[in-house]
Formats: structure tokens, C-alpha cells, sequence
């Protein structure tokens, strides 16, 4: 391990941060680039994983929060106080990453998954570099070998089946959950100073379960399409799945700048399958008919069921080990209605120990309790238009969010130890930088000194 990462200049890291695929061990086995590496795959030691696990999401202190929470300014919007090596929307923490090797497989905690003593001495360690300390604190083992899913063409493209899950490899995954942050939009763009009207285009556009707070109706919410103050129910989920994904992206990019600091390689590649990762994870899983699945309406559901032509689909609904719920979205079945979903949601943030009440003293602010105290809950009426919104998404979709499950990758990332000798082969000496170079040495000749290899 290259025990100099943490000085690692961030512009060295900039300038040369490339995926760089080939790690000892591996073959690539037809084409003008085609090599059968002479070594054997060499792992990432615990520390070297430590590190690029805080890159990705590790705990770094409380939000600054700072924002206008005046009436109407949506200051409120904000869900979290607890910060980590990336941003999110709404500091919800939206992300949670899981860590595959040839050992095990891990999932790291998310910051609400601490509780607030934990969360609290694990900032400490951060801010003190005991990264291989924190890493231990902060996953669960999901199982004790490599979970992945299959690399055939139903899963995986053909342009990374040669390299990926190779022996010697760590696998970083992060896992989108798409129910928090949707309900958060909603309970602000339902407020008085927003109003937007939500319409259901794969059912003629008709208001999505929100006609009686619309200001046809003396409500809260601009109907009239004149007003432009109108969404549909797609346009709300990809505007959220945006918002996850920019949060995945820095996931990932922290991820690349650690591996040029601690001389590995890597790189970035499609992992979005409906599926086969939740199942390779062991996730709780549900399925429906394809069309349904699709917002098909019924009677063409019905067609297709006839026909043969409407297969069942699986997706996640959350992870649980040993009865605990590890990753759960605030949905049924974990809970019973999503009215109850939502109730649960604002706990969080506005209950007696939530984010604006007794959970303000886990943050920035000097006086927060005072701060707290002025800062309001969402209006009923924004309430319950969000209930009545979710209440409308569940029964005609049989799911929340309607396009998409509560779970979804993206994309994952792989490191390795760099095979020097096919770069030095095929490419100019620029495509190893120093760094890279001597992790490659590192690896062929083993510090006796260095730490454990992961477990």
C-alpha cells in the first residue's frame, strides 16, 4: 500500500486518473490487445479497501445546514445532518455501497444507519486517518464469498466479461433507494409556495390522486396547465433518479482519485440490471407481471396474460439479515400503508427526536436547540397531498415509486492491481504514472510489513 495516499496530490490525481483494466492475473483472450498476464491475481489489503471505502462514503462529521428557513424559503427541505465524503440530495444519503472480494461481501452503513453516540466516534476516527478502524465499525457481512451476478449477455455487456469479478479484484457497488427522497420532493413541492399539480400520463393525464388540493378546488395546487406548475408522475421519478445518480457519480469518482493514490487500478462499468445484483445480495424480492410492471393498463394486461406474452418480473423490495432490515424503504411491505410510509418519513425529520427537534444537536449549529424550536413542519395540507399522492402510485401500479422499485444500481466499480507488464507492451510509458508503477512493485514484491489481507 502506497503509505504516502493521504498526501496524494489531488491534481496528480486529476491529470492521470484513467481506467486501467488489465490486473495481474487476467487474460484478455482474443484481439490486437490480447495477453495471459504471467502472474497470479494479488488482493487489495484490508487497508488499501479501508481507503477506498472512506472515498466512497465515509462518515466526515454533521451538514453545515446552512440555508434561509424563513416561511416559504424551503429550508426545511433538507432531511439530514450527518455528512459523509460525498454530497446528497437533500443530505439524505440516498446511496448505501457494498464491497465484494474473493472473501466476503460487505454492505457499509449509511450515516442514519448509526446511532448518534456510533456515528459520533466514528467522525473521530475519520478525522484521526484510523480508516481500517472504521471500516471494520462500519459494514455488515452479507456472506462470506464473492456475491456478483452472472456474467452471460441477460446481465452483463460482453465488452467487461473478461475482466470482471476476476480473481484478486474488490467490487464497489452503490445501491440507489429511490422512497425517501421522492416523499422529500413531494412534501415541498406541495407546499403552499410551490403547488405543483402531479398528473399520471399513462392514464390520459389524469391528476395523480391530488384532484381535491387543486385550486379549482380551493386548494394548495396549480391545475390549470397555464400556470406551468404542473409534473407528471415520470418527470417527478427521473428528476429524484437524477438526483441519486449525480450522487452515485461522486461515489464512483472518489472512488477512481483513491486508486490513483494508492497506485491501483480500475475502473467504472454498467451494473444496472433489474434483478440479478438484489438477488446475488440476497435481497428481499417481489414480482409482477411484466406489463403491470410497465403501467400497462388492465386491459391490455389482460391480453397479454392471455396470450402467454406478459412474463413475470422481479425487483427488490429491501435487505434484511437475521430478521434486522438493513436496507429499508419507506414502502409497504415494511410498512403496512404508504400513508404510514409517510408518517414514518416526517418522524425522521420533524418527530420528537428527529432531524429538527431533538436530532438538531447532532450538527453544526452552536445554538440548536433555539434553531430547531423556529424551524416548522410541512403544512397538513402539503401532507396530505403527498399521502394521497403515494396512496394513488401504490394502488395503481402495485408498487412505490410507479417507475421504477425502491432499489436500483447503475453502476459499480473494480479495482485492481495493475498487471505493468501489459501496459508497458502495448502503450506509451505516459499510461503508468509513478504511482501506478510502483503499486505494481509493491504487489510483485510484498512489504512483509504491510497489513492483512481482507477478511
Amino acid at each position: 500500500m502506497n503509505n504516502d495516499f493521504k498526501a496524494f496530490p489531488l491534481f496528480s490525481a486529476l491529470v492521470n486518473r484513467r481506467s486501467r483494466r488489465v490486473g495481474l492475473g487476467m487474460n484478455i483472450p482474443a484481439g490486437p490487445l490480447k495477453y495471459s498476464s504471467p502472474h497470479p491475481p494479488v488482493a487489495l489489503t484490508e487497508d488499501e479497501e479501508a481507503a477506498l471505502a472512506f472515498a466512497a462514503c465515509g462518515v466526515t462529521g454533521y451538514a453545515l445546514a446552512d440555508l434561509s428557513y424563513g416561511p416559504g424559503e424551503g429550508g426545511s427541505m433538507l432531511a439530514g445532518r450527518r455528512a459523509r465524503t460525498v454530497a446528497s440530495a437533500d443530505a439524505l444519503n440516498t446511496v448505501a455501497v457494498v464491497v465484494t472480494n474473493d472473501q466476503a461481501t460487505w454492505l457499509l452503513k449509511r450515516p442514519q444507519d448509526f446511532a448518534p453516540d456510533e456515528f459520533a466516534q466514528l467522525v473521530e476516527l475519520a478525522r484521526g486517518g484510523a480508516l481500517s478502524e472504521l471500516y471494520r465499525r462500519s459494514r455488515v457481512q452479507l456472506c462470506v464469498r464473492r456475491a456478483a451476478p452472472p456474467l452471460d449477455s441477460k446481465h452483463n455487456f460482453p465488452i467487461n466479461r473478461w475482466s470482471l469479478y476476476a480473481p484478486g479484484t474488490t467490487y464497489f457497488l452503490p445501491i440507489i433507494e429511490t422512497t425517501a427522497l421522492t416523499i422529500n420532493a413531494l412534501l415541498e413541492l406541495f407546499q403552499d409556495a410551490m403547488g405543483v399539480f402531479v398528473r399520471d400520463e399513462r392514464a390520459l393525464f389524469r391528476p395523480a390522486g391530488v384532484r381535491r388540493f387543486a385550486r379549482s378546488r380551493n386548494g394548495q395546487l396549480h391545475d390549470n396547465p397555464n400556470d406551468l406548475r404542473s409534473a407528471t408522475i415520470n418527470a417527478l421519478e427521473t428528476s429524484v433518479l437524477e438526483s441519486c445518480a449525480t450522487e452515485q457519480g461522486m461515489v464512483l469518482q472518489n472512488i477512481a482519485l483513491m486508486t490513483e493514490a494508492l497506485g491501483l487500478g480500475g475502473f467504472p462499468n454498467f451494473a444496472r440490471h433489474e434483478n440479478s445484483w438484489f438477488r446475488a445480495l440476497g435481497f428481499r424480492m417481489s414480482a409482477m407481471p411484466a406489463s403491470r410492471y410497465l403501467g400497462a393498463n388492465r386491459w391490455l394486461s389482460s391480453i397479454l396474460g392471455l396470450l402467454g406474452k406478459d412474463p413475470l418480473v422481479s425487483y427488490p423490495l429491501g435487505l434484511e439479515r437475521e430478521g434486522v432490515a438493513l436496507l429499508k424503504p419507506f414502502c409497504p411491505p415494511y410498512y403496512p400503508t404508504m400513508e404510514s410510509a409517510v408518517r414514518a418519513f416526517l418522524e425522521t425529520k420533524f418527530g420528537a427526536d428527529g432531524a429538527y427537534r431533538r436530532g438538531a444537536a447532532q450538527s453544526s449549529w452552536r445554538e440548536s436547540e433555539s434553531i430547531a424550536a423556529q424551524i416548522p413542519a410541512p403544512s397538513e395540507a402539503a401532507v396530505a397531498a403527498t399521502v394521497a399522492y403515494c396512496n394513488y402510485v401504490h394502488r395503481r401500479y402495485g408498487r412505490f415509486p410507479a417507475c421504477t422499485a425502491p432499489f436500483r444500481t447503475v453502476i459499480g466499480f473494480q479495482v485492481c492491481r495493475v498487471d505493468g507488464a501489459f501496459y508497458e507492451r502495448f502503450y506509451f510509458p505516459e499510461a503508468l504514472p509513478a504511482a501506478v508503477r510502483e503499486g505494481t512493485t509493491r504487489a510483485l514484491r510484498p512489504d512483509p510489513r504491510a497489513k492483512g489481507q481482507p477478511g
